[in-house]
Formats: structure tokens, sequence, C-alpha cells
């Protein structure tokens, strides 16, 4: 890896293949680097809430040998007390690395374009990469091999859809994402990804029907209709994404082995049932477990003793 992850843009093919060997490395063996990190500090940058993030990195730092500093959007204020350029100068003097999870992705790039130690984008609302490397870790613990397998996703074509295209290029996955009209993925995100997988086999299919996006998938995976920042849409989202409900009678026309996926949290009862997310087939605690092994991995490359 470079300095930085912030998109799964900047990797290349092989570089997305060994990150996610070395995560079920990781995985399988985490005695043997819980040394990894020994004496490392991570600064923990959270300008939006989270159970799984804080949780994976802070836990994973811990296993790694390492620490993490959790910093509350009250400690720094970025962009109102401080600019992103002085925080990021400041903590470089102090830490080895440093995760935000944030609103504008520029925050993120600006910040990484300010400091010698390495910058993760632990979310933005451009892209959510650590939660798509977990997610390719789950499917191809479940699926095996990437290439040549569908994933269907229904919903709002967020920035989790864009990691997920971005990630599928990479993996030679094929994709279809359906959506209301209106709330597709960005065109140039769906872009980069068609020249990212231009050799890999990645196709990618983009609908309005959530029954074409999800025909045949071996995977069907949603996401929350409104994000943080869009709870002034949210009744009016419920009623435009009503149709894309991942339910049985949506989930019929995938595979019949077809595993269901979701970042969390969930909002049962809107874009998922009950009866789908608790399902035999639903693979969404491996997702969550995912995500430590996966930064954990992320961690490691970028701020380990290569460094």
């Amino acid at each position: 890896m470079d300095k930085d992850f912030l998109s799964i843009h900047d990797l290349s093919v092989y570089e997305f293949s060994q990150a996610l060997d070395f995560a079920a490395e990781i995985k399988k063996r985490p005695q043997k680097f819980r040394k990894a990190l020994e004496h490392k500090i991570l600064a923990m940058i959270f300008q939006k809430p989270s159970l799984r993030t804080r949780m994976t990195f802070e836990a994973g730092m811990l296993q790694l040998g390492g620490e993490a500093i959790y910093l509350a959007p009250s400690d720094i204020q970025m962009g109102s007390r401080e600019g992103v350029y002085d925080i990021g100068k400041n903590l470089e003097r102090w830490v080895d690395g440093i995760m935000i999870r944030t609103f504008g992705h520029q925050i993120a790039v600006d910040l990484a374009a300010a400091t010698r130690i390495p910058v993760i984008n632990a979310l933005t609302d451009l892209s959510h990469p650590c939660q798509a490397m977990a997610d390719f870790l789950t499917l191809r613990e479940h699926k095996g091999a990437l290439a040549g397998l569908k994933l269907a996703y229904v919903g709002d074509g967020n920035n989790v859809a864009h990691s997920l295209l971005l990630a599928a290029a990479r993996g030679g996955t094929k994709i279809a994402v359906g959506t209301p009209a209106g709330y597709g993925p960005n065109p140039r995100i769906v872009q980069m990804a068609r020249e990212d997988g231009k050799d890999t086999g990645f196709e990618a299919v983009l609908t309005n029907s959530p029954e074409e996006a999800v025909a045949g998938a071996d995977a069907v995976y949603t996401d929350v209709w409104a994000s943080m920042g869009q709870e002034a849409e949210k009744e009016k989202r419920a009623v435009l994404f009503a149709p894309f409900q991942v339910n049985a009678r949506l989930m019929s026309h995938a595979k019949k082995d077809a595993i269901f996926m979701h970042c969390l949290p969930a909002h049962r009862g809107d874009e998922v049932t009950d009866e789908v997310i608790d399902s035999p087939n639903s693979v969404v605690y491996d997702e969550a477990e995912n995500r430590l092994h996966a930064q954990k991995a992320i961690l490691t490359l970028l701020m380990g003793k290569k460094r």
C-alpha cells in the first residue's frame, strides 16, 4: 500500500488480493501478530459516531500490541476551532497513524496530504473502504473465489455502494446496483470502477428494478435508506425505497444459496425484514467480525515495521 488508505481505487488488483490474503492470515493466526504494532499509537478522529468502527479499530490496535486514542467531535472541533492542516501537523508529532470517520471526503484527503504518517479513511460521504474490505473478505470466505460471482446491491447509491463497486472491480466480481431513479451511485465512481476492472472480468449493471438487480445473485447487499446527515429526508425516502426492501420475495430472485449482507446498523422493517437478516443465509455478523481482521491488516501494512 501507499502511505494512506483512502479508497480501494488506490489499490492495484494485486494489492487488493494480497490485503485480503493478509487479513485472512491475521484472522487464522492472531497470536502471530500480537506485537506487530508494539509501541505504535493510532489517533482516532470521529466526527460521526459508530459502534463497529470504534470497537474494531481500538480492539485491533490492542490486539496488535499498540494503543488507540479516541478523539470525539468536541475534542477537536475540526474546521471551527482548528483547521484540518494544523490538526494533522500536530498529530504527526505525537502518534504513528490517524484514522478518521467524517463527512466530507475532501477532509480525509486534505488530512492525508498534510501529514507524514498514514491516514485511514474509516468513512466519508463518498467512500467506506474498510467496510468493503471486510465485505469482500466475508464474500470470499462464503463463496470462494471472487471472480465471476454476482453481487447485488439494492437501496441507496451511497458511500457503501461506491466502495463495493470499486472492490468488485478489483476482485473481478460482477455487481448489479438497483436504486430508485435519481438515487444511483456517483457516475464518476461508476466510471472509475469500470476503468479499474477492465482487465478483471468486472461487470457493472445499474438499474431501477430491484428484481433485475437481484436476479441470479450469489449475494444480496443493502444499507440504510437514510444515512447520517439525511434525517430530514427519512419520510420521503421511506416511500421511494419501499419497493427495494430486501424481503423473502426479493431474495427469491437470487440463487437459492445466496447470502444476505449488510454493513449495519440495520433498520429492521425498512431496508430489510427480520426474516431475511435473521435467516441462516445472513452473514451480517461475519461482516462485522471481519471489520476487525481487515482493519488489522490495513493497520499493519501501513504502520508496521517496514516503516
